[in-house]
C-alpha cells in the first residue's frame, strides 16, 4: 500500500508568533456558517482568520486591547470620545484584550460566538465573537493561565488550569464567584474533559504526570486516578471522541502514549516516538478518530494512523469503537 501524505493547501502569514489556535464556525459579519481559525500570538492579540479566503492580506478580525495613547494637553469633548470608542468597535478590536501573550484558546460549540481563551497576564477572558467584545474577565490565577477548556455537555462550564500549580472550574453565568479549585504537583500544561463522563477531566503538568478529577466530588478532591505519564512535562492530554476509555498523552520527551483509563486503573497499550523532537501539541480527529496529529519541535507535524497499532485495531473495527485488547 502507498504511505499517505499530507499535503498544505493553503498557508496564512501570520503578524506574530503564534502559541495556540482553535477552530470556530462563526465570526465578526458572519451569518452563515463558516471555517475560522482563532490564533493567540505572542503580542497579546488574537487572530480571527477565515480560512476559506485564499491568500489573505490581513485577519478577519481580532481580539486585542487598544494601545495607550499619550495625554494631550487639549480636552476632547465626551461625544468625540464615544465616537472614537464606536469606531474602535467598528473596526473589530476590544478595548479590553490581554496585556501579555495568549497561551490558550477554547470554542463554544453550544454557545457558538463564545470564545475563551488565557494569557501570560495571569487573566482567562470570554469574548464574543460577533461583537469583538470581552464578556468577563477571571482573575482566579496568580500565573500565566496555560489551559481554558469548556465543557462539552455543560456549556457555561470552563475549566482552567495555570501555572500556579491549580485547576479551577468557573461557572461563566456567574463570573464573580470563585471558582472551584484543586491543587497540581506542578505546573498545569494541559486539561481536558472526558466527553463520554463529562463530570470528570484529566490535567497534565510539567513534572510528567496526569491527573484524573471528578468535579462532582468538589474542591480539592482527591484524584480519581494519577498516572506517571511522562519522564517530562505532559504537553498533551486529550480523550478519543469515539473510544470511551481512550487516553492519549504527548510530552517534550518525544513520546505519544496511549492509555486504557476505562476502568479509572491505567494501563498503556502502546508508545511511540513521533521522530518529531519534543511535542507540545496534538489532537484527536473529530470526523476520523483513529487519527492522531501531533507537532513538534523540529517544525514538523504527523498524523498517526492508529489502526496500525496491533493493539489498537481490534478497537477501531469495532461498531461503535470500543475497547478491545486482544
Amino acid at each position: 500500500t502507498e504511505e499517505p501524505d499530507v499535503y498544505i493547501h493553503h498557508d496564512i502569514l501570520l503578524g506574530a508568533f503564534p502559541l495556540c489556535v482553535a477552530w470556530l464556525d462563526c465570526c465578526k459579519g458572519s451569518a452563515e456558517k463558516g471555517s475560522f481559525a482563532a490564533v493567540g500570538t505572542i503580542e497579546s492579540t488574537i487572530e480571527l482568520w477565515d480560512l476559506d479566503v485564499m491568500d489573505p492580506l490581513e485577519p478577519h478580525a481580532q481580539l486585542k486591547g487598544a494601545k495607550k495613547k499619550k495625554k494631550k494637553s487639549k480636552k476632547k469633548s465626551k461625544a468625540q470620545e464615544e465616537s472614537k470608542e464606536d469606531a474602535s468597535s467598528s473596526a473589530g478590536t476590544s478595548k479590553e484584550g490581554h496585556s501579555d501573550s495568549v497561551l490558550s484558546l477554547s470554542w463554544n460549540r453550544e454557545y457558538r460566538n463564545v470564545l475563551a481563551s488565557g494569557g501570560a497576564d495571569q487573566t482567562v477572558k470570554v469574548w464574543d465573537v460577533h461583537t469583538c467584545k470581552c464578556q468577563h474577565t477571571l482573575t482566579h490565577h496568580l500565573d500565566k493561565v496555560q489551559a481554558v477548556e469548556w465543557n462539552p455537555r455543560e456549556a457555561p462550564m470552563l475549566l482552567t488550569g495555570g501555572f500556579d500549580k491549580r485547576a479551577c472550574l468557573c461557572d461563566a453565568r456567574q463570573p464573580n464567584a470563585s471558582p472551584l479549585s484543586w491543587h497540581l504537583s506542578a505546573d498545569c500544561e494541559a486539561a481536558t474533559w472526558d466527553p463520554h463522563r463529562p463530570t470528570m477531566f484529566c490535567v497534565s503538568t510539567e513534572d510528567g504526570a496526569v491527573s484524573c478529577y471528578d468535579a462532582r466530588a468538589g474542591a480539592g478532591s482527591q484524584t480519581l486516578f494519577t498516572l506517571a505519564a511522562h519522564e517530562k512535562a505532559a504537553c498533551v492530554v486529550q480523550h478519543n471522541p469515539a473510544v470511551p476509555g481512550l487516553l492519549v498523552t504527548a510530552s517534550v520527551d518525544k513520546h505519544v502514549k496511549l492509555w486504557n483509563v476505562q476502568d479509572l486503573r491505567p494501563s498503556l497499550l502502546a508508545s511511540k516516538n513521533l521522530k518529531l523532537g519534543a511535542l507540545f501539541c496534538g489532537g484527536f480527529c473529530a470526523e476520523m478518530p483513529s487519527l492522531f496529529a501531533a507537532g513538534g519541535s523540529k517544525g514538523e507535524m504527523l498524523v498517526w494512523d492508529l489502526r496500525s497499532e496491533a493493539a489498537l485495531a481490534p478497537t477501531f473495527a469495532a461498531d461503535p469503537p470500543a475497547l478491545r485488547v486482544p
